[in-house]
């Protein structure tokens, strides 16, 4: 990322770019920025867009070998095309000899780094993975945008928000611009703020409702299950994502165990960093044949269901009854 801004700073621009990586709201910026940087806005003559996986190699060869219509570069930006996965061999090789006035800008989810085509980029371009932030950026980031904003707060209340929202940055941008509308008349942001206002992800309330079974919070654990069933959420994906969160825990558990830290923890199990804590410390909660326990049970009640035996919302309610009571 560093040398893409300097890419960007100096003007100094490179004649392709890949964008890859799971941060969206990264590879958005960034790809806004680069097009700004290589064609006057407004210039649709010389701009072209593709997305998806239909996209006609043949048609884009002969759109990047026109010569710019009364300016100096042809842009095409290409997005989620699945080329870096699944490339024609032929495009692999037109990409080193695209002529000098076209550029593109690829921005990519997923990308075989022993491809044709990420290999043709990164010998004639620049290639950038936009991966999740950590932490530390997370919470840099948003401070600075509620500086902008004119705002103060404090770093226990970031964090709140982050608990309350999660890592994703494209989220946590619109959930800021609720939260500066609402606080239009006030110069510091409160957690009460962010409780009133912003919205908790359904994968937050499952975890809160995990929480609530780690400490045998039964009443907790019900009212938060009834809240999700009153915004139409269907019994049996809450008893799936339940089921995933018992399964991370053990995972998280069984990494832990064997003595890896919290970014080794992040990067076998999928996770964010500052997700990986949490789960570190809800798993020493629980002990391993517990977890093995309540996943069994949850595939138990799911079969159970499917059969007919058992009715969705009560055999939902019963696993969590049945787990968040006093451990025998």
């Amino acid at each position: 990322m560093k040398s893409l801004n300097e890419d960007l700073k100096t003007g100094q621009l490179k004649q392709i770019y890949l964008l890859y990586g799971e941060e969206n709201y990264l590879k958005k910026q960034y790809k806004d920025r680069l097009t700004r940087a290589l064609i006057p806005e407004g210039d649709t003559m010389n701009y072209a867009y593709y997305e998806g996986k239909r996209i006609n190699v043949n048609e884009v060869i002969d759109l990047a070998e026109t010569m710019p219509f009364f300016g100096e570069r042809r842009l095409i930006v290409m997005e989620n095309s699945g080329f870096f996965k699944n490339a024609s061999p032929e495009f692999a090789g037109y990409i080193k000899e695209v002529p000098e006035t076209t550029h593109f800008i690829f921005s990519e989810s997923e990308v075989d780094k022993r491809g044709k085509m990420f290999k043709a980029v990164k010998d004639k371009g620049r290639v950038t993975e936009l991966a999740r932030q950590d932490e530390k950026t997370l919470l840099r980031w948003i401070l600075e945008n509620v500086k902008k904003e004119g705002k103060q707060t404090t770093e226990s209340a970031v964090r709140h928000l982050l608990s309350k929202c999660g890592t994703d940055m494209e989220n946590l941008q619109k959930e800021m611009e609720k939260l500066f509308c609402y606080t239009l008349d006030k110069e510091n942001i409160e957690i009460a703020d962010i409780e009133e206002i912003c919205t908790t992800q359904i994968t937050n309330r499952i975890f809160e409702m995990v929480n609530a079974v780690a400490e045998k919070k039964q009443r907790k654990a019900l009212d938060l299950y009834y809240d999700l069933l009153a915004l139409k959420e269907p019994p049996m994906r809450i008893l799936y994502l339940l089921s995933r969160e018992f399964r991370l825990l053990m995972e998280v558990k069984e990494l832990s165990k064997h003595g890896y830290g919290r970014k080794d923890i992040a990067a076998k199990a999928g996770m964010h960093p500052f997700v990986a804590g949490k789960y570190e410390e809800q798993a020493r909660a629980f002990r391993m044949r517990e977890l093995r326990d309540i996943l069994e049970e949850s595939v138990d009640i799911e079969e159970r269901v499917k059969t007919g035996r058992l009715g969705d919302v009560l055999g939902v309610e019963l696993f969590i009854v049945k787990h968040s009571g006093d451990r025998v």
